[in-house]
């Protein structure tokens, strides 16, 4: 068999090893051509995050074997995130909107949110974190960046002028804190209204531009900000952090049963801190007997801490960090996730407003 489309159908028919799907049915095969050498099989990842190119290489090499004669199979690859693209409802060219949240304070949320965003940027993807901590934003301090969002004018097509402002960026990651807005120490006394407002201009009135990733860094408890971003955007689905002894998952609980009742899809959890003072393994079991994926844990690391200190959270993500292996699983999957829940429900989650 050297027909290239029949060789494309035949890689097609192999199942992904993450999601245990065919290739064909995820639409992940592209153009087979012959070249000097061989066959070259093009495969468009579901996500830069993608884990298993050296699996999935050999599993399609050992399909094509014999049907090329013992040529040489060479497998490219590129990637092409894809997404709900629920976005647009509100003017956002944003392919996926992830919320971070948790059931109580003190638990990393912030941090586990900044090291998600870095992660996937640093993977290849556009991604953008906004802060909506309105109360306590500290994302600008664990990434060292100061300033102030610039204005922007813009003129629509109906010759109106929309006020909007540019985010600040790290390295080519984009920003959005209510930290850019007030003096380091400086409170936000407001009402359940001027946060609602305050969150709605981050999202509407922001020059995102086009990102695979909109990571939001929720403020603890499942009160009015996580209300807010579930009636105004289609969420991708929410990602839970917690440590691993009992309080905290009891209102890690609380938190997945909040986005349940908002029908927001429940990416997983993320157990935090990890190791000999919190004890391992709580989270993981909590997922389980809710039945739902578990992300991965997160090591209580000195490391971590001083980079976030530092305002240095971006060099997490280095070859050399002893916390890289660790955070980069995390981020995996929770993008796989993404992509499973896309494979197996197509449709946009329909949201309820309470």
């Amino acid at each position: 068999m050297t027909n290239p489309e029949e060789l494309r159908q035949l890689a097609g028919q192999v199942a992904e090893p993450v999601l245990g799907q065919s290739l064909d049915s995820l639409r992940m095969v592209g153009d087979v051509t012959e070249t000097p050498s061989g066959i070259s099989v093009a495969i468009e990842l579901p996500t830069h995050a993608y884990p298993a190119c050296d699996q999935l290489t050999s599993l399609i090499q050992e399909k094509l074997e014999s049907a090329v004669g013992g040529r040489p199979v060479e497998v490219t690859w590129s990637a092409k995130v894809q997404g709900k693209d629920t976005g647009g409802r509100i003017g956002l060219t944003v392919h996926n909107v992830i919320a971070v949240g948790s059931g109580k304070g003190g638990v990393g949320k912030s941090t586990v949110a900044t090291a998600l965003a870095c992660g996937l940027h640093s993977l290849g993807s556009s991604v953008g974190l906004m802060d909506a901590d309105v109360y306590g934003p500290s994302i600008p301090h664990m990434l060292g960046i100061k300033g102030t969002p610039e204005p922007i004018r813009q003129t629509t097509e109906d010759g109106r002028t929309l006020a909007r402002m540019a985010p600040l960026e790290v390295d080519g990651l984009k920003l959005m804190s209510m930290g850019f807005f007030v003096e380091e120490g400086q409170s936000v006394p407001w009402r359940g209204p001027m946060v609602h407002k305050a969150l709605t201009q981050f999202l509407r009135d922001t020059t995102w531009g086009e990102l695979d990733y909109l990571i939001i860094d929720l403020p603890p408890g499942t009160g009015d900000v996580s209300l807010t971003l579930a009636q105004q955007i289609g969420l991708a689905g929410a990602v839970i952090v917690c440590t691993p002894q009992q309080v905290a998952l009891l209102d890690a609980i609380k938190a997945v049963d909040m986005y349940q009742k908002v029908n927001v899809p429940i990416l997983g959890f993320v157990e935090n801190m990890t190791g000999d003072i919190f004890g391992r393994g709580g989270a993981r079991k909590v997922a389980e007997e809710l039945s739902l994926p578990f992300l991965g844990e997160v090591p209580i690391d000195a490391g971590i801490r001083e980079h976030g200190d530092a305002g240095k959270m971006m060099d997490l993500m280095k070859n050399d960090n002893p916390a890289r292996t660790s955070l980069t699983t995390v981020c995996q999957n929770v993008a796989m996730e993404i992509v499973r829940n896309i494979a197996d429900s197509p449709a946009a989650p329909t949201l309820e407003i309470l």
